[in-house]
């Protein structure tokens, strides 16, 4: 048996035998495993009692009685109310069902309390799983509830690779709108890209034209046309960006997401981690401390390329950045599930866990790659040398102000993925598998694209405006994408969900922070 909770609030979960079942006299069981993800995820694997043998049919038995007092009743009136469901698992298979149900009045509550289980199997494996409740009983206290089971196995042809391709859901996900989605995001790659071509070429070309005349012009001619627009901050434009320390961070750790992202979306590709619990999270988190020497390199060679000096106070902020804020999360959210008693109060042994792997993997590798990224890319190789002294910012129109940039630069990266965005929220936050992958690769690519071309004109804008701190406003125009995103989560939750209460509402709105935010930096970097 693994959870138990309610319907509407999928992520508050507890054990299943904090609600008064009764356990069978069965013991122990063969084989159980909880990995770091499961642990992470709040499954809580506790052996039912009911003894299944392969390929042994079991007639309808009792396996316990539950002596129903008043305490006992009231936790299963309240379960019935709140649509309680639970879930077990049969060799890996998941099973899910109702505890109860109410009468129409909702003066009487009655609990399942007759588990009928069908199992399937092809050779000497178990491929299908079914489970029917039946045996209706009204919960009348001082009474006593007999819970009973039977077992009947079937011969199945579906494969053992197979047998998890009926809990897909091919008709929510290849919906006609998920490839039209797709269509409508890569035509706006197309006109993005064409119309930055356009733009760049035909503005270059003639700020280059111009410039190449300087032989058919007399001197002062050329003192006074000579340079216009960007041109005239090329003495300032490489210039150290404020808060060089931070920028080369952010940007450190926006390419190691993206590693991470790529590297977990390939691999979920060839490989169906979603047949296993908890997997996805524990690949995620090992390739995130495999590719720490990403961030190290990038951050610390940019760090020193802008002429930092405090490199290893960079490499700490850089290896505990994203590991910090996800932990900073989940430790207050963990407040409030150890108050609800939930199943997603992680553990302190998983704690120390993953403190272990940020301390003695990723903090070392990080130092790994920043050595590397200090003596391979370190050395500032601009094309032209920056000026003592910096030049005024002349006054420009409001459109040209960063903010307004940064405001708009994200509309366009959102756009192209606002519809993938509601597949992956319905995917985790109303527990149907995501096995489509190929989409989210094919958005992944579709984002890159489109967030190189904004930071591009957005970037060519300010510097158009004979702005020169383009560092920052270039990094955050695209990062404003995560801004949207959040935004948009809101609405999902308000008009797509029916959660409700303190915990989830907290564990929805917390670790969709952690979500966009690190979006944020992964476009940010581009």
């Amino acid at each position: 048996m693994n959870t138990v909770g309610p319907y509407h609030n999928r992520q508050e979960t507890y054990k299943y035998f904090s609600l008064p079942f009764c356990v069978g006299s069965k013991k122990s069981i063969s084989h159980y495993h909880e990995t770091l993800g499961e642990a992470l995820q709040g499954v809580e694997l506790e052996f039912s009692g009911l003894d299944i043998k392969f390929k042994d049919d079991v007639m309808p038995a009792t396996y316990c009685e539950i002596d129903l007092d008043k305490e006992k009743r009231d936790a299963f009136v309240y379960a019935i109310k709140n649509h309680y469901w639970y879930q077990m698992y049969i060799d890996d298979l998941p099973i899910w069902g109702i505890v109860g149900e109410a009468d129409e009045n909702g003066e009487d509550y009655y609990l399942w309390t007759y588990k009928k289980l069908e199992i399937g199997f092809n050779g000497n494996r178990i491929v299908d799983v079914n489970l029917t409740s039946e045996g209706k009983v009204k919960l009348v206290p001082n009474t006593k509830i007999q819970m009973s089971y039977s077992v009947k196995w079937k011969k199945s042809d579906v494969k053992f690779e197979d047998r998890f391709d009926k809990y897909l859901d091919p008709s929510f996900f290849q919906h006609r709108i998920h490839w039209f989605s797709i269509f409508n995001s890569f035509m706006m790659v197309i006109f993005l890209v064409g119309l930055v071509s356009m733009i760049l070429m035909r503005t270059l070309r003639k700020d280059y034209a111009r410039y190449s005349k300087e032989e058919e012009m007399d001197d002062m001619d050329r003192d006074l046309g000579d340079e216009y627009g960007w041109k005239q901050v090329h003495g300032d434009v490489f210039r150290p960006s404020s808060h060089p320390l931070i920028f080369s961070s952010l940007i450190g750790s926006g390419c190691q997401i993206f590693a991470v992202s790529l590297i977990v979306i390939i691999v979920a590709m060839i490989e169906d981690l979603y047949t296993e619990r908890g997997s996805m999270l524990s690949t995620a988190i090992f390739v995130y401390a495999a590719t720490s020497p990403v961030n190290g390199y990038f951050g610390g060679s940019l760090y020193a390329r802008q002429g930092g000096r405090r490199w290893i106070k960079q490499m700490f902020i850089g290896a505990f950045l994203i590991p910090a804020m996800v932990c900073g999360t989940a430790f207050f959210i963990n407040f409030i599930a150890i108050y609800y008693h939930a199943s997603r109060a992680i553990p302190f042994g998983t704690m120390v866990a993953v403190c272990c792997i940020c301390f003695f993997v990723i903090l070392p590798l990080n130092l790994v790659g920043t050595i590397l990224g200090r003596n391979l890319s370190g050395q500032p190789n601009f094309p032209c040398r920056v000026n003592a002294v910096p030049r005024p910012i002349p006054e420009k129109k409001w459109f040209m102000e960063p903010a307004v940039i940064v405001c708009l630069g994200g509309i366009l990266p959102f756009g192209s993925i606002f519809i993938e965005m509601y597949f992956i929220f319905t995917s985790f936050w109303a527990y149907k598998i995501y096995y489509v992958y190929g989409f989210m690769m094919l958005v992944l690519v579709i984002l890159c694209i489109v967030t190189v071309c904004v930071t591009i004109v957005c970037t060519y804008f300010l510097l158009n405006a004979e702005d020169y701190r383009w560092q920052w406003t270039s990094f955050l125009s695209a990062a404003s994408t995560a801004i949207y995103v959040y935004m948009y989560s809101f609405y999902y939750y308000f008009f797509k969900t029916k959660m409700y209460g303190l915990f989830q509402t907290s564990f929805y709105f917390g670790y969709m922070a952690v979500f966009s935010t690190a979006l944020g930096i992964m476009c940010g970097k581009f």
